[in-house]
Formats: structure tokens, C-alpha cells, sequence
């Protein structure tokens, strides 16, 4: 069986991480959290040249990222190879709007949180999805029950390093930082059984990873074969994304983006505080998170931009 290397999961990044930076202006990263693994990033909106903040134009970017986050890596290249025999564009875009259609009209959807945090996993912490969730729901008028979403990376020591990830769109930082730790943590602690929150997730892996090679894809699995010898070398890691309301933005709608970020860079202690609170009432000092925050004008005003985007509204 093919020994997975760090390289192969490098190799099924995509996007362009530049882009990522034309909507979402780089704060701070690797923050440590004093006496947890957990390292804090911290990003805010760019703004265009009148010092305007583009909630629509990040909207939009994430609506053209759907087909990459919510299609199988093994159905992008059917589709990619199809389209390239035959000179022509319709299989991939068939894929787009079977990916738009996957989500759903709810009100407080939190399917743009996860899109988010799918954009920053791959282009910025440059960690690989490798399972669509959205691919395994069976309607648009509901969410899928789990963690939302599932990355992973091979470590030097040869260890799977699973990311359950979780993320939350709220117009307070404290209660985002509580509730996005809160769901998270059964992913991380709870002993494996049938009775675990992540059991489900770990069932579905068994059968739908996808790192777009069936080489690879064979390897990944044997992770989760509990039959097989791999099953034992799997290290539960997280990835949680909140997005919160926050004064850095001003009343009027305009700034400059460097005073945007020295305004967030004020506001670092008191966030990294409140994390360091709650992975200790949660018990999670001991794994290693990459906790992503994103001070936003208003997390209604995104989700309202996002399902505009999609259609929905």
C-alpha cells in the first residue's frame, strides 16, 4: 500500500491563496495560546480604494469557490477531462450548479461559515478537505448532521492528521468563540465507540474520501479500516472559524485597511483571552487547533450577501 506523504496532500490544495488576500487582510497569525496547542489567527476585510468594506465582493468569492468545496475531487477531473476531450465547458458547469443547489434557503443557515472556513483551511492554513459533506446531503431544506467539515495532513512521523472543524457566523465574539469551542469538543474528546459524536463522520470517511488519485484515495482509507494497522496512527487535531460583529469597522462604512488592522491588532488580547478561557473550560488544551477569527461589520449582513449570492434571497 502507498505510504501518503506530507506532498500529496499539498499537491490537492485548491485556489489561488492571493486571491484569498484581495478580500481578507492578514491581522496576525501562529498567536500562541499560553498553555494550550492551540494557535490563533486573526484576519478582517480589505477594503477598495474609497475605504470601502466589500461584504457582497467576499460574498461573491465564495459563491465561486462552490464546486471546489461542495463536488468530489474525483468528479472535478472526470469533469475537467471531459470538458477538455470535447472542447467545452458543460461539465464543469453542471458541477456548479449542482454544488449552488446543495444549499439551503434556511434562515440561519451556517453554511456560509463553513464555506469560510473552507477557504481559509485550504489557502491559508494549507489544509486539505477530504471528504465534500455537502456531497452526502440528501436536501437542500436541511443541514447536515456533523462536524462541518473534515480536513487532514500527513505529518513527518507519518501520523493522519485528522481536523474536525467547526465555525460560527455570530454578532457576539464571546458567545462565536463559546459555541464554535462547545461543538467542537465532543470531536476531540470523546473516546472512540459507536456511541461518539464523531462515529458517524468516521463510517462516512471509511467510504467517501476523496484526494482525487485512486491510489491515494485507497491509502487514505486504511486510516479508517479499523481492521487495518493505520487505524491506530489517526491524530485528532481541530479547525474552528468564528466571524463576530465588531467595532474595527466604522459607522460610516469607510477606512483605510492598515487602520482597520491596527484597530483588530488592539483588540487581539481581549479575543485571545476569551479563547484561552473557553479551551480550558472545555478541556482542550491538549490538541492542537487552528482557531481562525474574522471580525466582520455584521455576520447578518454576510449571510444575507452569501444567500444573495446563491440566489436564495
Amino acid at each position: 500500500m502507498t505510504e501518503l506523504e506530507p506532498s500529496d496532500f499539498a499537491s490537492i490544495l485548491a485556489g489561488d491563496p492571493e486571491e484569498l488576500e484581495v478580500h481578507l487582510a492578514l491581522v496576525d497569525r501562529d498567536v500562541t495560546i499560553p498553555g494550550t496547542k492551540v494557535t490563533a489567527h486573526f484576519h478582517c476585510l480589505t477594503t477598495d480604494g474609497n475605504g470601502k468594506v466589500r461584504v457582497a465582493r467576499l460574498a461573491e468569492y465564495m459563491r465561486n469557490s462552490l464546486t471546489n468545496y461542495a463536488i468530489p475531487r474525483s468528479r472535478i477531473e472526470q469533469a475537467k477531462a471531459r470538458d477538455a476531450k470535447f472542447k467545452d465547458t458543460t461539465a464543469t458547469a453542471r458541477l456548479h450548479y449542482e454544488a449552488k443547489g446543495a444549499f439551503t434557503d434556511l434562515e440561519k443557515s451556517g453554511e456560509g461559515g463553513e464555506l469560510l472556513l473552507y477557504l481559509l483551511a485550504e489557502r491559508f492554513l494549507k489544509i486539505p478537505q477530504i471528504m465534500c459533506k455537502m456531497d452526502l446531503k440528501t436536501s437542500s431544506h436541511m443541514h447536515y448532521h456533523g462536524a462541518d467539515g473534515v480536513y487532514a495532513a500527513v505529518d513527518n512521523a507519518g501520523l493522519l492528521n485528522l481536523y474536525w472543524a467547526e465555525s460560527k457566523l455570530y454578532d457576539k465574539a464571546s458567545t462565536a468563540i463559546t459555541d464554535c469551542l462547545k461543538s467542537l469538543s465532543p470531536f476531540l474528546l470523546e473516546d472512540d465507540s459507536a456511541d461518539a459524536k464523531r462515529e458517524r463522520d468516521l463510517l462516512l470517511l471509511k467510504d467517501k474520501v476523496d484526494l482525487g488519485s485512486e491510489v491515494l484515495t485507497a491509502s487514505l482509507k486504511d486510516y479508517f479500516d479499523r481492521s487495518k494497522p493505520r487505524s491506530n496512527r489517526v491524530k485528532y487535531c481541530g479547525i474552528a472559524l468564528v466571524g463576530f460583529d465588531s467595532s474595527i469597522y466604522p459607522a460610516n462604512g469607510e477606512a483605510a485597511v492598515e487602520t482597520l488592522i491596527a484597530d483588530a491588532t488592539k483588540a487581539l488580547a481581549d479575543w485571545s483571552a476569551h479563547i484561552a478561557k473557553r479551551i480550558s473550560e472545555e478541556k482542550l488544551q491538549d490538541f492542537n487547533i487552528h482557531f481562525l477569527c474574522v471580525p466582520l461589520p455584521s455576520a447578518e449582513d454576510l449571510r444575507t450577501e452569501f444567500k444573495k449570492a446563491l440566489g436564495l434571497t
